[in-house]
């Protein structure tokens, strides 16, 4: 019996949505329109692409929303000097700046400068040790992890004294999910591409959360029957059965075989990647409302609701 598929792009267009009307109310009744500024240096075709789509998102839910495309010689000082006049703009509540950034500007240098308060991708350090400290409440939270979650609540419901393995311990994903994990009661292991015997924690695990960015590493047969897999990773391969020279996107997981034991599984693409950007927009939200002195907003309650 093959698991049910998560769709991640529907559950992500309801929180748009949702948060849309969010929006809308805090623009009536506060005079407050959510801000969000982009800043690309560089013409990655990848990058340029996932930008335009951040803009259009921010549109939908009635944002204002700009965007500093600047070119790949733009110097360091040039780039910080904008985040620090972005940091005092008042009309900006979240402040993005795509990566990679060209070798000759320092990322942490630069992520670093944007304020806690209007770092909507949850990366500076100050969000990061919050989130660790178990004080979720007044971090701005990772936006992928922060998808995966609401993805896994979704489908299970209450997460309390699930056994959670994440695979991969990244400062942007495998941590801050643990740590998201923990924060739902959940009993969590994190494993890595070196760890010994990566099956058997696998089959002991009911949510497993796979973003090591190796194609396909995690087999079907290591999923625990009933368990819910979600799928951070993309990663493209040759596809020569669809003509010379092609290729294709899969994820992190051996999809079709762990369908066949999974509960619940996101595809790739179409699961973990909606929800991305639907969370850089959740906080984005979060980060206006705490500017007016207003409280946050249950996102997972508000698409239990839809």
């Amino acid at each position: 019996m093959t698991g049910e598929r998560i769709d991640g792009k529907a559950i992500a267009a309801d929180l748009r949505a949702k948060i849309a009307i969010e929006a809308k109310t805090l623009i009536q009744e506060h005079s407050l329109i959510p801000g969000i500024a982009v800043v690309i240096v560089g013409e990655d075709p990848a990058s340029k692409v996932y930008v335009a789509s951040k803009g259009k998102s921010a549109k939908e839910c009635n944002f204002h929303s700009i965007e500093h495309s600047l070119p790949e010689e733009t110097s360091e000082a040039d780039v910080l000097a904008l985040i620090e006049s972005l940091n005092n703009d008042d009309s900006i509540h979240g402040i993005l700046v795509q990566l990679p950034l060209p070798r000759h500007i320092d990322e942490s240098k630069v992520l670093n400068l944007i304020r806690p308060e209007k770092d909507v991708d949850g990366f500076h350090p100050i969000n990061v040790g919050l989130l660790a400290a178990g004080e979720r409440d007044k971090a701005l939270v990772p936006c992928t992890p922060a998808g995966c979650l609401i993805l896994a609540q979704r489908v299970l419901g209450d997460l309390r004294g699930k056994r959670a393995l994440v695979i991969g311990r990244s400062n942007i994903v495998g941590k801050p999910m643990a740590a998201l994990l923990l924060s739902a009661h959940c009993t969590v292991t994190i494993a890595h591409r070196h760890t010994q015997d990566l099956p058997s924690l696998v089959k002991d695990a009911d949510i497993v959360v796979a973003a090591v960015g190796i194609p396909q590493m995690v087999q079907g047969d290591w999923i625990k029957k009933g368990a819910c897999v979600i799928d951070v990773g993309i990663n493209r391969i040759d596809a020569p059965e669809r003509g010379e020279g092609k290729t294709r996107l899969v994820g992190d997981v051996d999809y079709d075989a762990a369908a066949e034991r999974a509960a619940f599984i996101t595809p790739v693409p179409g699961g973990v990647g909606p929800m991305t950007i639907a969370l850089l927009m959740a906080n984005t939200l979060t980060a206006a409302r705490r500017s007016a002195g207003l409280d946050d907003l249950d996102f997972a309650a508000l698409l239990a609701d839809v």
